[in-house]
């Protein structure tokens, strides 16, 4: 069975400079089964409710600025898969979860940076699910439990977020060997509570965590991790590493 994964997808720069992140999500994918389908849910699309992309050749959408234009050149073009959405929304609505359909939306870099290098046939399905944001740890957590199920069906599922995320304090010299410590020390304190699965403490992390807010000043890029815990079981980490001293670059597993 595959396990759920987060993935700390970094600076869109990753596609084309992959680095030791890039080489471990190269590595993973290789590790695992051919999955049937990838379902992820990215940090860069927040949404007030539930949504499912459903459009059979979804576009690669490059979503950020001031970047290479050799970055804007990059394609990902997997199919969707419409049928599967419209299992998964059902299956979300019946555990109380509404959930609908979006046919319009594309792959934001959240999604097609992190798969490029895992898949770079870009021939196996992929959804996304969107990110209500505002509701919280709890949420993704629920619809981890609620879709754990596809992951016996060949669906792969991934959280795509960061584990520390705030951009404002980057130091864009610093290579991979500069760590900032008030980044290690949140990112110590959430391997922690996740090898003891002290879900209460995970929940309340804001409160918590030593420096929460200074790490994640808004919740996105957190969120997803609750959703990939909620899918999966053992946890293990399969990378770590920052890049700008503060951008968290782990990638978790949940076997």
């Amino acid at each position: 069975m595959l396990p759920s994964l987060f993935i700390s997808h970094g600076s869109p720069m990753l596609a084309l400079q992959p680095g030791a992140s890039g080489e471990a999500l190269t590595r993973l994918a290789a590790d695992l089964q051919r999955p049937e389908a990838i379902l992820i849910v990215s940090a860069h699309w927040e949404n007030e409710s539930l949504l499912l992309t459903a459009g059979e050749q979804p576009r690669t959408w490059h979503d950020f600025g001031g970047f290479p234009l050799a970055l804007y050149a990059l394609q990902y073009p997997a199919p969707g898969a419409p049928a599967l959405a419209g299992e998964i929304a059902r299956q979300l609505s019946d555990a109380g979860l509404p959930a609908a359909l979006d046919a319009q939306r594309p792959f934001d870099h959240g999604a097609w940076v992190p798969l490029s290098l895992m898949y770079p046939a870009a021939d196996i399905p992929v959804l996304q699910l969107s990110l209500p944001s505002r509701l919280g740890p709890e949420l993704q957590t629920r619809v981890g439990r609620t879709l754990a199920g596809l992951r016996e069906q060949g669906v792969l599922l991934i959280g795509s977020g960061s584990i520390t995320h705030n951009l404002g304090e980057l130091d864009w010299r610093a290579g991979p060997e500069v760590i900032t410590p008030w980044a290690q020390e949140f990112r110590n304190w959430m391997v922690e509570k996740l090898e003891t699965d002290d879900e209460e403490a995970l929940h309340h992390y804001r409160r918590l965590a030593p420096s929460a807010v200074r790490n994640h000043p808004s919740e996105e890029h957190l969120l997803p991790l609750f959703f990939a815990r909620g899918a999966g079981g053992a946890f293990s980490v399969a990378h770590s590493g920052f890049t700008y001293g503060s951008l968290g670059m782990d990638i978790y597993r949940f076997d």
